[in-house]
């Protein structure tokens, strides 16, 4: 059977149903899946000896014939058995193999074989259980005790990620078939020769040989290297079509507007920093070259990103369409803006925080999300919202009476029209995928101005990869009279002083956060169960038995959106003195009047988790405070935690993260799609940066890839990032 990348593997392996579940699950539908479901390590298989000079316990590489093969079943469990004996120049071993009945059925006796396993002993007989095996074509000529030594001539195992039913010898063995059966020669390369070269990077061909049999741990990592710069290309070309198509379009031009702006600043309760004023002056350059902005607003903790956003909307709102397709009269209406946030909370919040912004300036703010609508101004009084129907607000929308509209992804909606739109905002960009983001940009003939916004901290080389299309704007200042959290890593025995600490704060008439891992008990009967602090024991338990003389209330992400609204609306109206939470609270809750969070079981959460939530406590003047409870002993665990209370901004945590846990932990990292191959890559700046490079090259001389067929082909079947 002539085997090509596209050969399905059941046409080449028997499987049952459950194989095939298996191989679906890990997504191993194809030969070209197979060959690229790499190692996740190697161990190491041990020194290449002849039969006599074996021992129990030792892992060695033996060479010989298979005799005496047989297949069975063990007496008791019925457990498939496959026996053999393999013969070299100087002796014979037992070999033995468990729930691998395949084995009988791939080799034939007389073949001879490569075998790799740990030596065992019974009844002074030798004997390996579960070998590695593979066929070869012939048998070394020299093989004695120390034919080779030294680390880099140790074999290497490689061991792949595996699942229920698919072991990670199984795919070991059906690579060694796929390759007899010479699938290396059908193999094309998609990466250009010249970036290869210029990179030094090997071939396809050379690589999948490296990656999957290494000679020595130096093929195996350049082979995972140009891998992982093949993924990190494959997604900046995706990144780098967006950007040159966005360039191609026509916007809105959006005039800085520098008296009106300057009056809109004033008004604020802080001044601007010197961060958020360049920033604004950037974006307000990007507004006005007549393309749509594809920028990506990146703040610390409490930075002030809604400040900007606020004066970017501000400028649009105040903005007629002049240079639109349809040329439109001014009469028509000024430009549009749509906010989308990820959560309702949020929604509500920017909702709440815009009214405060634009109170003094005559401008109509919408709300919608999945629960419902609202309105501002109300008719019957101006300084407040009113509820009002949702096709009501949407007939304002279109026909341009609200000039602002904040919303959930209920603004992607085909019922939600607007007249004018100019003007995207993003909050928590990282929430949202890039198809949801080019999904409400399109729905427009003039292409509205992007701009996201996150308070995750994305190292750089983050950063350049999952938002290659858009340029990079940083918020690394707090608003002046904020001060630095005090935060501590709180030892068990330390409890009472630390509540202590809350009960001065709430006397003083602040609020405190407590944030548990868990929403219920774990279940007694399930020893999986994490045994975790939950937000129902401890709300009870705070209540009762800590701060008796204090409200306390609870939110989780089970409540109905209604609900949740209405704890934090009573939190944030001092109805409640402590909120008991889970990770729900993570971004955006604004409460200024909470200075202190204790964070229960912190070993669960991330890093840049951990600094979002401490974010909770940084929305005023007032000092700040942070605890973090851990029981984990583990010095991993500590140092972790410690680089959370030494770290001077959320910038240096997620360097820390991206180093200490790898880029796979990072918040919300694992539903980008890249994989740990390239997630690897993204400690190395060059790599990223010379990713970029050649993308941006290639894309700007041949934007359809004409001359790069395969290359082009392999974006297509990769659908690269899917951020959803």
């Amino acid at each position: 059977m002539i085997i090509q990348p596209e050969t399905p593997l059941e046409k080449i392996f028997r499987l049952s149903p459950f194989q095939k579940k298996a191989l679906a699950k890990m997504r191993l539908l194809k030969v070209s899946d197979l060959i690229r479901h790499f190692p996740t390590r190697y161990g190491e298989a041990g020194l290449v000896k002849s039969i006599e000079f074996l021992t129990a316990g030792e892992k060695a590489v033996i060479f010989g014939k298979i005799s005496k093969l047989k297949l069975g079943k063990t007496f008791k469990s019925k457990v498939a058995i496959s026996t053999a004996e393999v013969e070299d120049q100087t002796g014979k071993i037992k070999l033995i193999w468990f729930s691998q009945p395949y084995i009988a059925k791939m080799f034939s006796e007389g073949n001879l074989v490569r075998l790799e396993g740990k030596i065992s002993e019974k009844n002074g007989e030798l004997s390996i259980l579960n070998p590695k095996i593979e066929k070869v074509n012939k048998i070394p000529e020299e093989i004695s005790g120390s034919l080779f030594s030294g680390e880099n001539n140790l074999n290497l195992s490689p061991i792949y990620p595996e699942s229920r039913g698919i072991s990670s010898n199984w795919i070991y063995h059906a690579l060694q078939k796929v390759f007899r059966n010479g699938i290396l020669e059908n193999l094309k390369d998609p990466i250009p020769k010249n970036i290869l070269e210029k990179y030094h990077l090997p071939s396809l061909k050379t690589a999948i040989i490296w990656i999957h049999s290494p000679r020595k741990k130096e093929d195996a990592e350049i082979a995972r290297k140009r891998f992982a710069f093949e993924e990190i290309f494959l997604v900046q070309l995706d990144r780098q079509k967006e950007r040159y198509l966005a360039r191609k379009e026509k916007s809105f031009v959006i005039p800085e507007k520098n008296l009106e702006v300057k009056k809109f600043t004033k008004d604020f309760s802080f001044p601007l920093t010197s961060a958020q004023s360049k920033s604004i002056k950037t974006i307000f350059k990007d507004l006005q070259s007549g393309h749509p902005m594809s920028r990506l607003l990146e703040g610390d903790v409490g930075s002030g990103k809604t400040a900007v956003a606020a004066t970017i909307a501000f400028a649009t709102a105040k903005t007629t369409p002049i240079n639109s397709k349809t040329d439109l009269p001014a009469e028509a209406g000024n430009l549009q803006i749509a906010y989308m946030a990820p959560t309702e909370i949020l929604a509500e919040q920017q909702f709440e925080s815009f009214i405060e912004y634009f109170s003094k300036h005559k401008l109509a703010i919408g709300l919608i999300t999945g629960s419902g609508a609202k309105k501002f101004p109300s008719k019957t009084d101006k300084n407040k919202w009113t509820k009002i129907s949702k096709p009501q607000l949407l007939k304002w929308v279109a026909n341009g009476e609200i000039p602002i509209l904040i919303g959930t992804h209920a603004l992607i909606q085909k019922t939600v029209k607007f007249k004018n739109l100019a003007l995207i905002i993003i909050d928590e960009q990282h929430r949202f995928g890039v198809k949801q983001r080019m999904q409400l940009r399109r729905k427009h003939d003039i292409a509205p101005h992007l701009l996201s916004m996150t308070a995750t901290p994305i190292p750089r080389t983050l950063a350049l990869t999952i938002f290659g299309d858009l340029d990079l704007s940083i918020l690394d200042e707090l608003p002046a009279g904020r001060q630095l959290p005090e935060t501590k890593i709180a030892l068990p025995h330390e409890r009472e002083k630390v509540y202590e600490k809350v009960r001065n704060e709430l006397r003083n008439g602040r609020q405190a956060f407590v944030v548990c891992p868990r929403i219920n008990d774990p279940d007694p009967e399930k020893e999986t169960a994490i045994n975790a602090r939950s937000v129902k024991s401890e709300t009870e338990r705070l209540q009762k038995k800590i701060f008796p003389e204090f409200k306390v209330s609870a939110i989780t992400g089970k409540l109905k959106p209604a609900e949740k609204e209405q704890v934090m609306l009573d939190f944030k109206n001092k109805k409640a003195d402590i909120l008991v939470a889970t990770s729900v609270v993570e971004v955006g809750v604004n409460i200024p009047n909470a200075t202190v969070i204790i964070i229960e079981n912190a070993e669960r959460f991330g890093l840049a988790q951990l600094h979002q939530l401490r974010g909770r406590v940084l929305r005023s003047s007032f000092k700040p405070y942070c605890f973090v409870f851990t029981e984990s002993k583990s010095t991993k665990t500590i140092s972790r935690l410690k680089s959370f209370v030494n770290a001077k901004n959320g910038f240096e945590l997620a360097e820390a993260d991206l180093k200490q846990r790898g880029a796979g932990d990072l918040s919300g990292i694992k539903q980008w799609g890249i994989s740990d191959l390239a997630m690897e890559a993204l400690q190395n700046i060059k790599m990223v940066e010379a990713a970029r490079t050649e993308a941006q090259t290639l894309i700007e001389k041949d934007f359809e890839l004409k001359k790069y067929p395969l290359l082009a082909k392999h974006l297509a079947e990769k659908q690269v990032i899917h951020l959803e």
